[in-house]
């Protein structure tokens, strides 16, 4: 899950005059068309149901695309390419788990999240359960969770640009500031569809990138993928390179650690809010069905596509430059274009390392507009609503639409200021944080109120503000804050929780405190026994002469 970048020594020197000549078109072409796309979606965006859902108008098949590329972030490029290269099977693992959530999204949530009106979390669930308290929590929930995200995707965008244009460290403070005036446009004047026309577009280029480096990479080793297996295991640093377990260690507790970064993964990509914000337009079981196969298949391919790139930097860059370079493997990505060109530092070098630069960057930022859209509609729709914190009363739908836009603005402006304030940290214990976040808190939140009779806004309530604390304390004394060369802190050891990711103690938490703030761990009094009618008596036979004389 973790998206840092170190680019250093061949990699950032490895694009030359014509590398960056490329890299400069590129990009330049990919803002101007991406801004036009975004120009031309803001035409009818005063109506909250353009701004927030204009998703329906792409389609199935554009609906699709949009999820995906809302799916594919730089963690899925980067850190797992990083991952199959230094702990094999491990890596493996997790581009898998990528999949498998993808796929647990587009079955189990995507029926239930659609419909009109339906804009964020909060709306949901207040017309799911009846009741506009929980839009608080679920508004806390949405921004706690994507701002940790947000910032880290920001410091990778720009990164990813100073070395993309060769630019000197000091040039990366106004890479940043670059990425996130982008970032803002994108979402302010997009709304959902200009944000969805740009995922369409990145993901088209994204998995055509990278099934061009995968190829490349398989004709290294003659299109046979057990003879590319066998020399990125023969470069390793461990014979365990094909068995799950490198990553944390083969002990009990390595484990529990792989299990629990696996669930993570799986449940907290699910339910993040800015991809469950992108099922809400879905019209009809049919075209829902046709969104699936459309967004499953590319994030399928590209993950497929990132195993073959990772086996081969582990194959030809080696175990021990990539560590040099980067101790959590993030540059494994880059560092693998280098070594595919047969004259280190020739036109063809150049312009493969351009080309996967660019796309790496275009997914850092196609990303990082999506979340914000999403962080700022909750914010508009949930907190600062008339239910919401100091709400009053109900706005025009150009109000609306005008708060949600400097809503955006603020909320670049906040993640802009604090990625440019985290420079030379690793992001690991954010990114951790966020995804064990929505792990614990949303997936018992929406299963419960989907399929459980009886679940109320107290469970929200309780699922809300008792995981989150205990998610962010866990996260503080563990492993990914401190103890560690890839910590926030790796010159401090004050862990005491052993592992990595809280998701194995937070995620049950989580579905414990929602069954019980609603009540349901309770057992229900017995239902008070009804005596038994009395039978009914048959009226006695009547004197016909009495009836007769009674008559008289």
């Amino acid at each position: 899950m973790s998206s840092d970048i170190h680019l250093v020594g061949p990699v950032a020197a490895g694009a030359g005059f014509e590398g960056r000549s490329l890299a400069l078109v590129v990009f330049l072409a990919f803002v101007t068309v991406s801004l036009l796309l975004c120009g031309l979606a803001a035409a009818d965006q005063d109506d909250p149901e353009h701004f927030y859902a204009g998703g329906a108008t792409l389609g199935p098949v554009g609906g699709g695309l949009a999820v995906a590329g809302d799916y594919v972030s730089a963690a899925t490029l980067l850190s797992t390419t990083g991952s199959v290269a230094l702990v094999g099977a491990d890596g493996i693992l997790f581009a898998m788990a990528t999949v498998a959530s993808l796929v647990l999204v587009m079955l189990v949530l995507a029926k239930p999240l659609r419909g009109g009106g339906i804009y964020t979390l909060g709306d949901f669930l207040t017309e799911r359960l009846a009741d506009r308290s929980v839009r608080v929590p679920l508004g806390i929930a949405a921004i706690v969770v994507l701002f940790p995200l947000l910032v880290v995707q920001l410091a990778v965008a720009g990164k990813i640009m100073t070395s993309m244009f060769d630019l000197p460290p000091g040039a990366l403070t106004g890479c940043t500031v670059a990425s996130g005036t982008l970032m803002i446009c994108y979402s302010a004047f997009g709304g959902m569809r200009g944000t969805g026309y740009i995922q369409i577009l990145k993901t088209v280029v994204v998995v055509a990138v990278v099934v061009l480096l995968a190829g490349i990479v398989l004709n290294r080793f003659g299109w046979s993928p057990f003879s590319l297996f066998d020399a990125a295991r023969q470069s390793s640093r461990s014979d365990s390179y094909a068995l799950p377990g490198l990553q944390f260690g083969r002990g009990f507790a390595g484990w529990l650690d792989l299990t629990g970064f696996l669930l993570t993964l799986v449940l907290g990509a699910a339910c993040m809010p800015h991809i469950t914000m992108r099922l809400h337009p879905l019209r009809g079981t049919g075209n829902a069905r046709r969104a699936a196969a459309w967004a499953v298949g590319p994030v399928a391919v590209l993950c497929t596509g990132v195993i073959v790139i990772g086996l081969g930097a582990a194959a030809l860059v080696g175990h021990k430059n990539i560590v040099a370079a980067d101790p959590g493997g993030n540059s494994a990505l880059l560092m693998v274009t280098t070594a595919l060109d047969p004259e280190s530092g020739g036109p063809r070098h150049s312009l493969l390392f351009a080309v996967v630069a660019c796309a790496v960057f275009i997914t850092t930022l196609s990303t990082v507009a999506g979340i914000t859209l999403a962080a700022a509609s909750a914010f508009t729709r949930d907190l600062a609503g008339p239910t919401g914190v100091g709400g009053r009363g109900r706005r025009s739908m150009a109000g609306e639409v005008r708060l949600a836009r400097w809503a955006v603005a603020v909320v670049g402006v906040l993640a802009v200021f604090v990625a440019t304030q985290t420079v030379g940290r690793n992001p690991q214990v954010l990114l951790s944080f966020a995804f064990a976040g929505a792990a614990s808190v949303l997936p018992p939140v929406l299963l419960f109120a989907i399929f459980r009779r009886h679940f109320t806004a107290g469970g929200v309530r309780w699922a809300v503000y008792g995981t989150l604390p205990l998610v962010a304390v866990l996260m503080a004394w563990s492993p990914a804050a401190s103890g560690t060369p890839i910590s926030l802190f790796p010159d401090r050891d004050f862990h005491w929780f052993p592992l990595h990711t809280p998701g194995l103690v937070t995620i049950p938490a989580g579905f414990l405190l929602a069954l019980a703030g609603s009540g349901l761990l309770r057992r229900r009094p017995a239902a008070p026994a009804v005596p038994p009618a009395p039978p009914a008596v048959a009226p006695e036979p009547q004197d016909a002469y009495a009836e007769w004389a009674r008559g008289r």
